[in-house]
């Protein structure tokens, strides 16, 4: 589903990713590790469009995608969210939903005069669709909230339901359990997990939180100074006493 080969990214004299390389399979959940600095986020950014990569080559679906810009990679199918939430807070739940889906009627205006039906039909499906995915998520019951009045949890929930209302390929998830109650983070891994099994969706996931992305993962690349240090299923990466010593730390009775 996606393939990043030797790509590089620098910032003045800072190497922030240098000659890393990816595979990710189709229908997989892979994870990113590594300690802050290593370049998981500028990666993250360079795969979804927001940095041009300095050199390498990234391919989508079976698509050159290095140096398209944002919108046009989302609208091949690869979604990211973000660390920080995006969620438009002065709006409400269902209305930051009704923002994400692609190739809307009423985005032309002459449509709303000349197919007035054709926006009215897709419109409510957009709403049926939007109250179902809010409703897989748990989050149907606030759907007329201001998403500003949403917990740090509920609103990573909603931006993994915003991004699948765009009908996602892959996603690209930023820390989805940062700043999240045990609760909720292990609901939004539950539903994670369902959306892989249920609907085919590959995911591409960066997490400081060892044992859910343990848990989580089908295969893990740990980084380090912008470099794949190492690769595995996750108890290889759980086995590796480098990565153990050097990343893990003091989670490391954790794991194991």
């Amino acid at each position: 589903m996606l393939s990043v080969h030797d790509v590089e990214k620098s910032f003045g004299g800072i190497k922030a990713v240098d000659g890393c390389s990816l595979k990710i399979k189709k229908s997989a959940i892979v994870g990113v590790i590594g300690p802050n600095g290593a370049g998981k986020t500028t990666l993250f950014r360079i795969i979804s469009g927001f940095e041009k990569p300095d050199n390498g080559t990234i391919v989508f679906n079976g698509e050159d995608i290095e140096g398209v810009t944002s919108f046009a990679i989302a609208r091949k199918g690869l979604i990211r969210t973000f660390q920080i939430s995006k969620a438009l807070t002065k709006l409400t739940v269902e209305e930051n939903m009704l923002l994400a889906p692609q190739f809307q009627h009423g985005e032309r205006i002459w449509n709303v005069w000349l197919r007035p039906k054709d926006v009215k039909r897709q419109e409510e499906e957009n709403i049926e669709k939007a109250h179902a995915l809010l409703e897989f998520l748990g989050l149907l019951r606030l759907k007329d909230e201001y998403a500003g009045a949403l917990s740090g949890g509920q609103k990573k929930l909603l931006e993994i339901a915003r991004a699948l209302m765009a009908d996602p390929k892959m996603l690209l998830l930023d820390e989805p359990f940062a700043g999240v109650n045990p609760t909720l983070a292990m609901k939004i891994l539950e539903r994670i997990k369902e959306l892989r099994d249920n609907n085919g969706i590959t995911v591409l996931v960066i997490e400081h939180d060892m044992p859910k992305i343990m848990q989580l993962s089908d295969h893990i690349y740990v980084l380090n100074k912008g470099k794949v240090i190492a690769s595995g299923a996750p108890e290889e990466v759980r086995a590796n006493e480098q990565v153990v010593e050097a990343y893990l730390g003091g989670v490391w009775g954790e794991l194991r």
